[in-house]
């Protein structure tokens, strides 16, 4: 099917509008349902092709076309603007006065979320108490308790991954 009869091969019929006319395309010709999986819809096909295959016709529904979404052709080579205008060339380099700055800067900041997370990870041991949390007033199901366990142990886990973490990319900055 061509690019065009993709098109308007996807046609939906929604609501009745009047009684006898027939559905028609933007260009006139009338639209066909046909059977199969999925059903199509279609003004592609001549009345004869329509009949053979079991179409029919679409008869006083207003039909609105969905366009297939266009495709942007790849640039070629030519076409305006070289690679190297699009993207930083291979060869420049960054001014070390600069490069230290952004290291510095990146080395800052992941030790500053390091404190954090590691207050936070002494914070979470302590209510953790090796296990053995005080209990709270609205814990008096014994079942409630043990899921606030289970919650700071998975937490106590996760804060402890991102603190090695942190450690790890501090390492590679130093």
């Amino acid at each position: 099917m061509s690019r065009v009869g993709q098109t308007t091969a996807m046609v939906l019929a929604l609501a009745c509008a009047s009684g006898g006319a027939f559905a028609q395309s933007e260009s006139g010709k009338p639209v066909y349902r046909c059977p199969g999986t999925p059903v199509l819809y279609t003004d592609s096909l001549s009345a004869k092709e329509a009949k053979e295959k079991g179409c029919t016709t679409l008869e006083g529904a207003p039909i609105t076309v969905i366009a297939s979404p266009r495709r942007s052709a790849a640039p070629s080579a030519g076409a305006g603007t070289s690679p190297a205008a699009t993207s930083p060339r291979p060869d420049a380099r960054v001014d070390p006065n600069d490069q230290r700055m952004r290291d510095n800067d990146a080395r800052r900041i992941l030790e500053l979320e390091l404190r954090r997370e590691e207050e936070a990870l002494a914070a979470l041991k302590k209510e953790y108490n090796n296990g053995e949390p005080e209990r709270r007033g609205d814990e008096r199901n014994y079942q409630k308790y043990l899921d606030r366990v289970a919650e700071l142990k998975a937490s106590l886990a996760r804060k402890e991954s991102d603190v090695a973490a942190l450690k790890r990319e501090l390492g590679k900055l130093q």
